[in-house]
């Protein structure tokens, strides 16, 4: 049994430099399930690479030697995060173009006439691209939502399968309601049915980087600008999946694993870049815990449960508030129990535009629309031009910053 610590929120924050950012200050930061704020360790890669080795890496010199183990060292860093191979790490320039560059590669394996299943949970750019193959000859069908309440009903998967279905695509958790589905339950189901899984992981990995080998998904997705990196995305294929994928890069290079689904080529710093978030986690694991007890098993496991921790701590309060008011109504699950910290509400007699933008001139940082997710709330029957008003924790989010925000929309809405 991991101890429960409690998180070192003043050492945390000093990891971040926004928190020292003079522009920044009385202000409180609700947007980082659009992009959290960029921890030191990977500006200081970034800044390093550019100013060391800004040259074409792997070539037979010292500099351009440096720049490609810096490179490595972010493969293999991330696969001990996730609990995976280095083969299976791909970096691409954002999870949208990953996954175009994914679809075409499933061309070789899918056959016209084979299935794949889709949701209308999902941010479009994992939904759009896979419902464009059916201009290809797939057979797309939907697993659709609960209108009341937008979950997934695992009941209504089973019976979308036959022995046509190839593939099922589906959220580790919505962008919009902040549920948590169960993906190793719906990865088993559908392995059992001779199914491969692809899961958008983006609205999820920002809380904790999960153990990928457990989840037992053939594919997993998530953008590191939302895990406190540089802008581009992360690939998980397991290596049995990636043998079913088509070569997407130049043809002399397909026999070069991580250029077979890159083919606008790599950005050599961001992906050097890159290991700075596995050194902030190294960096918050050591501060935290005993680090001579502990296996990188329990290190990977204690990271990921000091997050969590710390972040239903802020975020219980923010849910009984709007649990209590009669004028909101809060979309996904009512405490914090299966939910990340994404929040969304609708308030009575307001538009979610007009409340970000009030809440934007008294520091409070927010978002507001349908963040991609056009698909779900027209399912619930939620206007998509004005959308919900989003409230997108971290764990370096403070009580403090949640009673303000508290007050502040209080005062505008009452």
């Amino acid at each position: 049994m991991l101890p429960n610590i409690p998180l070192d929120l003043n050492f945390v924050r000093q990891q971040f430099p926004a928190f020292k950012e003079p522009s920044l200050n009385n202000s409180a930061f609700f947007e980082n399930a659009g992009g959290s704020y960029m921890c030191q360790q990977v500006i200081d890669r970034l800044t390093s690479y550019y100013h060391k080795t800004k040259v074409q890496p792997y070539h037979p010199y010292p500099q351009a030697q440096l720049a490609g183990s810096q490179m490595d060292k972010a493969y293999s860093e991330f696969a001990s995060w996730l609990n995976v191979t280095e083969q299976e790490i791909y970096f691409g320039p954002s999870t949208s173009q990953n996954t175009y560059v994914l679809a075409e590669a499933m061309l070789g394996w899918l056959k016209e006439g084979d299935e794949i299943i889709v949701t209308n949970q999902d941010h479009e750019a994992n939904s759009g691209v896979w419902r464009k193959l059916a201009q290809r000859g797939i057979i797309v069908k939907q697993w659709s939502v609960e209108a009341t309440t937008g979950s997934l009903n695992i009941d209504h998967l089973s019976t979308l399968f036959n022995d046509k279905t190839k593939l099922l695509v589906f959220p580790h958790c919505s962008n919009i309601l902040g549920e948590i589905n169960p993906v190793a339950q719906i990865a088993k189901l559908a392995q059992q049915n001779g199914v491969k899984t692809l899961v958008d992981g983006v609205s999820y990995a920002g809380h904790g980087l999960p153990d990928i080998n457990s989840l037992g998904v053939d594919i997993y997705l998530f953008s590191l600008y939302k895990v406190y990196g540089t802008h581009q995305g992360v690939m998980v294929v397991r290596s049995q999946m990636d043998e079913l994928l088509d070569n997407q890069g130049h043809y002399f290079n397909s026999n070069l694993r991580e250029k077979r689904l890159t083919p606008a080529g790599p950005d050599h710093a961001q992906i050097a870049a890159a290991t700075g978030v596995c050194d902030y986690f190294n960096t918050l694991y050591e501060h935290h815990f005993d680090t001579s007890k502990s296996a990188d098993g329990n290190r990977n496991e204690a990271v990921h449960n000091l997050l969590i921790q710390a972040e239903q701590q802020v975020l219980q309060p923010l849910l009984d508030f709007f649990n209590r008011h009669s004028k909101i109504r809060l979309l996904g699950p009512d405490t914090v129990t299966n939910r990340a910290p994404t929040v969304s509400i609708i308030i009575q007699g307001h538009s979610s535009m007009a409340l970000a933008s009030a809440l934007g001139e008294q520091g409070i940082m927010c978002g507001a629309g349908h963040f991609y997710s056009v698909r779900l709330l027209e399912a619930m029957g939620i206007d998509t031009e004005d959308g919900v008003l989003r409230f997108s924790l971290v764990h370096y989010t403070s009580a403090a910053e949640v009673e303000l925000l508290i007050a502040k929309l209080t005062a505008i809405i009452d």
